[in-house]
């Protein structure tokens, strides 16, 4: 599939071209805290210890800089409340909800094909050593 140059006189984007400022949504929206967090957030808002201890093995530091990023793209909102001591709840905004029909959807799959993918790494990892390529002794076309 060709892409064209510049879609932007269109209207639109193309991420297969380097330049395009989709492919860095995709980052976000491909980061596997992302595809974690934006589906925890489906059925409520969540403090940051909640969605620290639903995320098992994410770092303090890793859920911040997520957080940061979700918010700037416009995924989350942050709501600070004037409470001792102080609360904060991050909640999906529609974007945000957008994308977690998405990203569930991702995650299920994930889950559902989890043993069929690890059948296929198993098989992958136990078959013979491919030759180097060329293989030895082959002469290249001129």
């Amino acid at each position: 599939m060709d892409t064209i140059a510049d879609l932007r006189q269109f209207g639109g984007a193309d991420v297969y071209l380097r330049s395009c400022p989709s492919r860095g949504v995709l980052d976000v929206i491909g980061s596997k805290w992302t595809v974690l967090i934006v589906p925890a957030l489906i059925d409520r808002p969540l403090r940051f210890g909640e969605l620290r201890r639903r995320l098992d093995g994410i770092t303090q530091k890793s859920l911040t800089q997520a957080l940061r990023q979700l918010e700037r793209d416009g995924f989350v909102n942050r709501t600070q409340f004037p409470t001792i001591p102080p609360r904060v709840d991050y909640a999906l905004t529609p974007l945000g909800r957008r994308a977690a029909d998405l990203l569930s959807s991702i995650r299920d799959w994930a889950q559902d094909n989890l043993v069929e993918v690890l059948t296929a790494r198993a098989a992958y990892d136990t078959r013979p050593a491919e030759p180097p390529f060329p293989p030895p002794g082959h002469a290249e076309a001129p």
